[in-house]
């Protein structure tokens, strides 16, 4: 029988609830135990696809093609293991599968109310996404007091009470506020979070308390006293120098062994020298690389979340402290391009729209004109193309249809408008048409003498994908006798996966989402190589 840990929020948001979950089922994990891990959003949006990332940060996408939570990335990076649809659950995949259910009849005319209605609808979701594990990690997404998440918490309350005694725990994660005038820590926050969250039914079993230094008992018995929960299940979530050092700090602390008391299991043996190693590695690195990521969406760096994490893993891989520099490109003209010769590699990543697309053609010529390393992920590849076209093979306004639709070289294109070079339009493939989006990950042939291959070390690679603007496949063979060679292939030979460039130090555009799946154990070969060549040059 699966047993849950539910991990709520409370005080204020962003406490790292995710991180928090990710790093105790990473400790399960090790301890051979088959976990998985989910994210209940209280947002009325069907998923994140559509929401700004300046809003709501990163939009990660699962195998199966799901667009999710940042949080699913630090799941999958911290645990392993692979996120699905069903990891991710917001109000609004809630609320639209009841009233589908509602339309087809299937509550027999009854009034369609939140209880029993939407929060069963929870339930089911929940146990769908438990996915016969032995332990799920449950995080309710908010912060406890907010009107959007009493559905959730009032689903995860009747759940835990469906299960029984000790098959269901709830973990809250909450602030302790440090005033710097009085120097003191103050509970009350804390105390009164507690409190909303007993007023609708839950009382936490564990209490995660975020701050800058660890909690003294006296603290703890406080706590304790003032909240209903053991003094022994009262623990300190204090700000890490990295994410990774977190699994690490709650086993010192032996959360995970209260948990196993908590819900009544046989231990097992932890392993955690993957973790150890990793921070060994970490102490290793003393010289830095300084990457400039070019962007847009660089006033919030979670928008970047994954991208970021990939590449620090990469630094610690090579030894390197990743040293990264937002530029927003809007701002990047060729008056203020030169100063781009004092970063050791160029990273341009993905995004959507016109904003700043020039700015991010001028970084990537000047990347290449120069030798400095160079990354394009998925639109970061699309400008490359257009800019070599353009400043190489001299295809004048040669351009992406989504900025021009009325390019005469539409050297990026939906498949749907691809042209050959008499101008008439073409359909490649009617089984992928770009009206949609390319979600998830598929299949790409590498070329054996490229220095992709090099870096996978084998032919056949499957990658994330989120974008729905292609390479024209028809207009490729204007690129046949030149240096930028087109290294990787769809499965289907049509589409355009992988550039690279002969005569470059390291120069690299991909259509897909690598940061997706880079680990800290293990980095990403992509990344791993970026960053190598990007330790060799000397600024």
């Amino acid at each position: 029988m699966t047993r849950y840990v539910f991990i709520t929020g409370g005080v204020v948001s962003s406490l790292g609830k995710g991180i928090a979950a990710a790093s105790l089922a990473s400790l399960f994990k090790l301890r051979g135990f088959k976990v998985s891990l989910q994210k209940l959003d209280p947002y009325i949006n069907l998923d994140p696809g559509t929401m700004s990332p300046i809003q709501h940060g990163e939009v990660f996408v699962t195998e199966d093609g799901a667009e999710t939570d940042l949080d699913l990335g630090h799941y999958e990076r911290f645990v392993g293991i692979k996120m699905t649809q069903d990891s991710n659950v917001t109000a609004g995949r809630v609320y639209s599968n009841v009233i589908n259910k509602e339309r087809k009849g299937e509550y027999l005319g009854s009034t369609v109310q939140v209880i029993p209605h939407i929060t069963d609808e929870i339930k089911d979701l929940i146990i769908r996404g438990s996915k016969k594990s032995d332990i799920a990690f449950v995080e309710v997404g908010g912060t406890v007091g907010d009107i959007e998440s009493l559905p959730f918490l009032e689903s995860i309350r009747q759940f835990s009470l469906d299960l029984g005694k000790s098959n269901a725990i709830f973990v809250h994660l909450t602030l302790l506020p440090y005033i710097n005038v009085t120097n003191e820590i103050k509970t009350k926050p804390t105390q009164h979070s507690v409190k909303e969250l007993r007023s609708i039914g839950i009382q936490p079993d564990i209490l995660l308390c975020r701050g800058r230094n660890p909690i003294n008992q006296a603290m703890k018995n406080k706590l304790a006293l003032f909240t209903n929960v053991s003094k022994d299940s009262v623990f300190s979530a204090v700000d890490a120098k990295s994410i990774y050092d977190i699994p690490i700090l709650f086993k010192e602390q032996k959360i995970d062994d209260c948990i196993i008391k908590n819900l009544g299991i046989k231990t097992k043996k932890l392993n955690l020298k993957p973790w150890n190693d990793y921070r060994s590695k970490v102490s290793k690195c003393k010289k830095s690389v300084k990457v400039a990521m070019i962007g847009k969406y660089v006033d919030l760096v979670d928008s970047y979340k994954s991208l970021n994490e990939a590449l620090y893993h990469a630094g610690v891989l090579n030894s390197r402290v990743v040293e990264i520099t937002y530029l927003d490109s809007e701002k990047i003209t060729s008056a203020n391009i030169k100063s781009l010769r004092f970063m050791n590699a160029i990273l341009v990543p993905g995004g959507f729209g016109n904003r700043g697309i020039e700015g991010k053609i001028l970084a990537a010529k000047f990347a290449r004109e120069n030798n400095i390393p160079y990354l394009g992920i998925c639109l970061g590849m699309q400008i490359s193309v257009i800019e070599y076209a353009r400043n190489v093979l001299n295809l004048k306004n040669a351009n992406s249809t989504e900025f021009n639709i009325k390019t005469n070289n539409p050297v990026v294109a939906l498949v749907e408008e691809w042209k050959d070079r008499s101008g008439n339009k073409i359909i490649a493939d009617k089984n992928n048409l770009g009206g949609t989006m390319r979600l998830g990950s598929q299949e790409c042939l590498l070329k054996k003498n490229s220095l992709v291959y090099q870096m996978y070390k084998k032919i056949n690679i499957a990658e994330r994908h989120r974008h729905r603007y292609e390479v024209n496949g028809n207009l490729v063979s204007h690129f046949d006798k030149s240096n930028l060679v087109f290294s990787g292939i769809s499965k289907k030979g049509n589409l355009m996966e992988i550039i690279e460039l002969n005569n470059h130090p390291w120069y690299v555009g991909c259509q897909f989402h690598p940061e997706f799946t880079s680990s800290p154990i293990k980095g990403h070969p992509l990344f791993n190589g970026f960053i190598n060549a990007a330790s060799k040059r000397k600024t």
